[in-house]
This record gives structure tokens, sequence and C-alpha cells, in this order.
């Protein structure tokens, strides 16, 4: 299982890694931020059916076609830690090192759709300080790790969770015992 978990695990956290590292170059060139969280979502989706494959190998060709709920879960949730901490390593490298202006880009781009949106002063006024508490709060290394997990492992469990309920089949000493 160790070797499944890892290689997948690598291969899913190269794919999102790259990914970020593009697709965020492309976006500090020219900010369409919308269109960008899209496309990274899309990606964190993609890099994450490694699980499936991963599972599914490790059922097929290592436990005789048979794997429980939990196991194929564990298996999901462990590549989902490893594509997602090497996802958070990617984005802090380029953040930190070729993108240190990119949280005030960002926040820039969010107050101009926020005035340009028609709402209220006071909702403007009250969103204007959650975005401009959320770029201060980015200068911790500890809240930039924590919203960078935040963005890509909720997806890498639900992804899990879902393979888990798909690929998971009981052996037949267990039907057995519970028939």
């Amino acid at each position: 299982m160790k070797r499944n978990v890892i290689v997948f695990g690598l291969l899913s956290g190269a794919l999102i890694s790259t990914f970020t590292v593009i697709t965020m170059a492309v976006c500090y060139r020219s900010p369409q931020f919308e269109g960008s969280m899209v496309m990274g979502f899309s990606a964190m989706l993609i890099a994450f059916s490694f699980i499936f494959v991963a599972v599914k190998n490790y059922r097929d060709k290592y436990n005789d076609g048979f794997v429980s709920f939990g196991k194929a879960f564990q298996i999901g949730l462990l590549i989902s830690l490893i594509g997602s901490t090497m996802y958070v390593l990617a984005w802090a490298t380029e953040y930190h090192f070729f993108m240190p202006d990119w949280m005030e880009r960002y926040t820039a781009h969010s107050l101009q759709t926020l005035h340009a949106s028609g709402k209220s002063a006071n909702v403007i006024a009250e969103k204007t300080k959650e975005i401009k508490a959320m770029n201060e709060s980015y200068k911790s290394p500890v809240i930039f790790t924590l919203y960078t997990y935040a963005e890509i492992l909720p997806m890498g469990i639900l992804v899990s969770l879902i393979a888990a309920l798909i690929l998971k089949r009981k052996s037949n000493t267990d039907k057995i015992k519970h028939a």
C-alpha cells in the first residue's frame, strides 16, 4: 500500500503543482481571477482522480480484488495529503519568490469588483474590511499555509470518500460472516 500511495500521491501532486504554477503565472500577467479559480478547481479534481486509480490498483493487484471502505478511504486520504502538501509548497515558492505582490493585486481586483457590483455602501465597507483583514492575515506563514491547505484538501477528502464508496468490495469471508 505504501508504494501505491507514494507513487499516486506524487503523480497527483506533480500534476496539480505544475498546473498551479502555470495558471498563476498567466493570471499574474493578466488578472482573470474568476476564470483561473474554475480552472484551478478543475485541475484539482483531475489531479485527485489518481485516487480512483490508486484504490482500484491496490484492490485489484495487491489485495486479491477486495478493499474495505476504511482502507480505500485511508489510501485516498494519504494521496490527498501528499498532493495537497506538494500544492502548498509549489504555491508558497511561487508566491514568496516570484509573486510577492500577488495578494495586493488580488485585493485590488476584489475591491474593484465589489465597488462595481452596485451594493450598498454598508455592504461594501464591511466586505472591504474583510478583504483587507484577509490580506493582512495572509502575511503570517501559518495562516498562509492553512488557507492554502483549505483550498485543496477538502476536495481531496471528498474525492477520497467518493472513491471509497464506489470501489469498496468485501471479501467472500466478510460476506459469509455478515450473512
